[in-house]
């Protein structure tokens, strides 16, 4: 395995420091265009975190509004916070600007998201912020906040007055849909992530909802002139006269703005688990692709998984850094996957710098399928356990254990890659994850990565046509993820994989916080991140706490030498580690489920540092719902 050596300076973020701005400040939603999510701040740090008090608590309203709409509303923003003002957006894209230091509202705007139209995510996880780089006769929208809406529409806001830019697209607004064959499932084709800045240029792509059918919209990529509203290209991720959709964008794209490149992870072709009418590797889809960010033209890309079948899109954002290889200094980006791997590519070319080989994988039995022979395998560990054999079942007892290994008994499980059967088939991770939409964040330090993973085993099943149309309402099925694939043989059903008392049938822990070594891709440190908390497991009928828990959303690494993660589903908290050993140093209550990612920001002319979140549940999760945005700080003197 060749060594690489990741340098210990700011060289990690090479192609990033235009977008970074002043060290005190929280640019764009990776803490930087190149998706890093580290801060150079180092006021909060490992000896004095432990005195961390609330420093302002702001509410967002954003569910006081009546609405079928607010059961699955998810608050994920990280918020920006640049020129000293703190800039969030509601799930139902309310953005609001904030005195970042006390937490005062400045302004609010609201798109007037319609409410009683369906959507299939109700979610936004940011905005993203351009400044002008010449001179306008302008007296506003210098500066702007752009972001993307739940009805597909693009916006730009002056960021210092909240008010439309009237010279962006129609009266401040892009109509998305544009060019888009929509279908007749309306609210399906939406962006709930920040797009990407680069120079004058904003980027965009989308987020669909899966498993509906073969012709879904397609996932097309759009560059927009960042003063006008100009459409500059288009990237089309699909094969030209495709009669299948998505391969669609909608994670967070990076960018590295001194190579004229943006960095955009891909989603599945349509649908998620039946390719039978998508056959081939499916190009661009499940991909990283590189794009020049000033044409949207190719310049490469690396398939994660070929032809997809169980809905490992890439939805991470990819961090940049830089590594040297001999006496030469190598443009690098980090891509973490739903599988658990992470690749280490060059940045100009794609190609590997820690070794990746194409392995043989278990091939489909299903009918009209034809799965794709190899997938790209890392020589080094994955970040989470991949596959679930029947030997391998979990439970509290004996009895729990027994029927969770007679379920795996009845399915297919012969690895990670296992294709979706008729009988069932156990995938381990499953679609969330692995490394889902939060992604890692970036030590310069020591040249490693900070990730948080999930470990839920799933249980997958393709339904024959004619069986999924006579399903009575009263079919048990159908109170799970039951999907149509219209235009396929096949429905598709997914549940998670669990033991007669719910409980996943894979061992814990079900969400783990790691470090990684990006010179060797060694795992440095693990964590069970979370607990989940059993009621009438423990002694006596009292409650049983087990460590570890699914988790969605991402860390932030600071100067500190600390990591700050939430993410956990079941017990509302926001944690402090140590990054050198992974130690829980301090931890806080939340009042609602905490499934942002923070951020971290100084004010004062540096001198007090806040951290950030965003608190308010994922209703498709169950968590806890509410609408806070929380900031903590050390109490004056206490540095």
């Amino acid at each position: 395995m060749p060594v690489i050596t990741i340098l210990v300076s700011m060289l990690m973020f090479a192609g990033t420091t235009k977008a970074t701005g002043d060290a005190g400040e929280w640019r764009a939603y990776g803490g930087d265009e190149g998706g890093s999510r580290y801060s150079p701040l180092s006021i909060i740090n490992r000896k004095n975190v432990h005195k961390l008090k609330v420093a302002w608590t702001y509410r967002t309203g954003a569910l006081d509004i009546p609405s079928r709409l607010n059961g699955k509303a998810a608050f994920e923003c990280t918020p920006l916070m640049v020129n000293g003002k703190l800039y969030i957006i509601t799930p139902f894209n309310r953005v609001i600007a904030l005195e970042a230091e006390s937490g005062k509202e400045l302004w609010a705007y609201d798109p007037d998201i319609d409410r009683n139209q369906y959507f299939n995510e109700v979610t936004s996880r940011g905005v993203s912020y351009w400044s002008s780089s010449r001179r306008s006769t302008m007296q506003t929208c210098n500066r702007r906040i752009f972001f993307g809406t739940l009805d597909a529409r693009l916006i730009s806001l002056d960021a210092d007055t909240g008010k439309r830019c009237p010279d962006f697209g129609t009266n401040g607004e892009v109509d998305l849909k544009q060019g888009i064959q929509i279908g007749p499932d309306t609210g399906q084709y939406q962006v709930t992530s920040p797009p990407a800045i680069v120079g004058d240029i904003v980027i965009t792509g989308s987020s669909i909802g899966d498993n509906r059918r073969v012709d879904q919209e397609r996932g097309i990529v759009r560059g927009y002139d960042a003063r006008t509203g100009a459409l500059l290209w288009t990237f089309d991720p699909l094969a030209p006269g495709a009669r299948y959709g998505g391969g669609n964008a909608w994670g967070v794209i990076a960018a590295d703005a001194d190579h004229d490149m943006v960095f955009v992870p891909t989603g599945s072709a349509s649908p998620d688990f039946y390719g039978g009418e998508r056959e081939g590797d499916n190009r661009y889809s499940n991909s990283l692709v590189a794009l020049k960010a000033s044409t949207g033209r190719v310049v490469w890309h690396f398939q994660a998984v070929h032809h997809d079948v169980w809905d490992y899109d890439i939805a991470a954002q990819p961090s940049l850094v830089t590594v040297k290889r001999g006496n030469k200094l190598v443009p690098a980006i980090v891509v973490l996957t739903k599988t658990a791997f992470l690749y280490l590519l060059d940045r100009k070319t794609g190609q590997p710098l820690l070794p990746i080989e194409e392995r043989p994988t278990p091939q489909t039995d299903v009918e009209g399928e034809k799965t794709w022979p190899t997938q790209p395998f890392t020589s080094y560990p994955p970040l989470a356990p991949q596959g679930l054999r029947a030997e391998d079942a979990w439970g509290l007892n004996t009895a729990e254990r027994e029927a969770c290994r007679k379920l795996i008994e009845s399915m297919r499980a012969d690895g990670m890659f296992t294709p979706p059967s008729i009988r069932g088939t156990v995938q381990l991770p499953g679609q969330i994850g692995g490394v889902s939409w939060g992604g890692g964040a970036v030590d310069p330090v020591r040249g490693w990565v900070i990730v948080n993973t999930t470990r839920l085993a799933m249980k997958i099943q393709l339904i024959p046509r004619k069986e999924y149309d006579s399903m009575p309402a009263s079919d048990p099925r159908r109170r799970t993820d039951l999907m149509p694939q219209s235009g396929t043989p096949y429905a598709l059903l997914r549940d998670m994989l669990v033991s007669p008392m719910g409980l996943p049938c894979n061992a814990p822990p079900w969400g783990a916080l790691s470090a990684v070594d990006l010179a060797t891709g060694r795992i440095i440190w693990e964590k069970p991140l979370g607990k989940t908390v059993v009621r009438g497991a423990g002694a006596n009928g009292g409650t049983l706490e087990i460590p570890g828990a699914p988790v969605l959303g991402g860390p932030i690494v600071t100067a500190g030498d600390l990591v700050f993660v939430a993410s956990s589903r079941a017990d509302g908290a926001l944690r402090a580690f140590d990054v050198e050993s992974g130690s829980l140093l301090w931890e806080t209550s939340l009042p609602a489920g905490g499934h942002a990612t923070p951020m971290t920001f100084a004010t004062q002319g540096g001198k007090k540092q806040f951290i950030v979140i965003s608190v308010g549940g994922h209703g498709k999760l169950g968590s806890k719902q509410g609408d806070y945005v929380i900031a903590y700080a050390l109490p004056e003197g206490s540095q």
